[in-house]
């Protein structure tokens, strides 16, 4: 029966059609035909560990000559310029609030960096003194504003010197003098400073002009940062700040240009060539400022005011080049606004 079966052409046992291929077989099989695919990712994964290992490494050749951390510089710089634009853009009291809000933790930075330096600075009056002089700059008249900033000023020094009085401390004459101007310093500086932002941003379409004014002077600072880390070799101010240099100089002064011509032509209404005028004006306030507070960060002997903001260093370190862009900026309203296109 067996013979006749195959004579006739019967399928073996194994070929019947209820029974599949072997296990073996069907596994090599699969194998293979997943073969390109894990290789193709194997490939994806070696080209994405290869590229993260060479950004972590400029990122480190960038931090040791630098010393900042790339990308917590530019995660939280984005995340701050978000607030800010959004703030700005839509209403103006958000604004307030952040500005204030920045100087006030500015002014207890400063503070604390003065007392570690051995000054004796008092910090209450001076958050109370900062408080009246930016809720006047935005609530009340410039002449109150400028009478808040005296009484301010008369307030953190009388404290100083009633704490004095009662600490009876053996503290010499010299060194009371030093923390009643080092006190007496700190609200003009911080407070007064950022206040007048708040006095542009009352004005009549007052939010454009103090975002332009931050917009250069962040591009002024990345123009900067830029090509001083690609191509600065001349050192600029090797006492004062030794990682600054002529090339980045150059940078900040054309980005701070370009800038400014954009932003008085297609944001201000103003002609462009007053954008020229607007952006060197700004460049020399900012490059003042850090170079300002360098020579303050000298002379207390540390490197940043604080480490709050991770890869910039404390608020202040922010904002050393704009707090002296801000009376810039008022006054260049007052003088370029009549020129605006109607």
């Amino acid at each position: 029966m067996s013979d006749a079966s195959d004579a006739a052409g019967v399928a073996p046992e194994s070929a019947t059609p209820g029974q599949g291929v072997p296990p073996e077989r069907e596994r090599a099989g699969a194998e293979r035909q997943s073969s390109p695919i894990r290789a193709r990712r194997n490939e994806f994964e070696l080209q994405v560990a290869h590229a993260r290992a060479e950004f972590e490494e400029a990122n480190e050749r960038i931090k040791q000559r630098t010393g900042r951390d790339l990308i917590l510089a530019i995660v939280i710089g984005v995340g701050i310029g978000a607030v800010v634009l959004v703030a700005l853009i839509f209403v103006k009291w958000p604004f307030l609030i952040f500005g204030a809000g920045v100087a006030l933790l500015g002014t207890f930075e400063f503070a604390r960096a003065l007392q570690a330096s051995g000054r004796k600075v008092d910090v209450v009056p001076q958050l109370a003194g900062g408080v009246m002089i930016l809720l006047s700059a935005y609530f009340l008249d410039l002449w109150l504003h400028w009478v808040s900033l005296f009484v301010a000023v008369v307030l953190i020094v009388v404290w100083r010197l009633l704490g004095q009085m009662i600490a009876r401390d053996g503290r010499r004459y010299a060194a009371v003098v030093d923390d009643v101007l080092a006190g007496a310093l700190l609200p003009v500086y911080v407070s007064f400073l950022a206040s007048l932002a708040l006095v542009l941003l009352r004005q009549e379409h007052g939010e454009w002009w103090v975002m332009a004014f931050l917009i250069v002077a962040i591009a002024s600072d990345t123009g900067a940062y830029v090509t001083g880390l690609t191509l600065g070799r001349h050192p600029m101010a090797p006492r004062i700040s030794p990682k600054k240099t002529w090339e980045g100089f150059a940078g900040a002064t054309l980005a701070a240009v370009i800038a400014g011509v954009l932003l008085s032509w297609l944001m201000l209404g103003l002609p462009w060539w007053t954008g020229i005028i607007f952006g060197l004006v700004i460049l020399g306030t900012a490059t003042a400022g850090d170079l300002g507070e360098s020579m303050l960060k000298r002379d207390l002997g540390i490197k940043d005011m604080s480490s709050w903001l991770p890869g910039h260093g404390g608020v202040l370190d922010r904002l050393d080049s704009i707090l002296p862009s801000a009376p810039a900026a008022l006054a260049l309203f007052y003088l370029l606004t009549p020129l605006a296109v109607s």
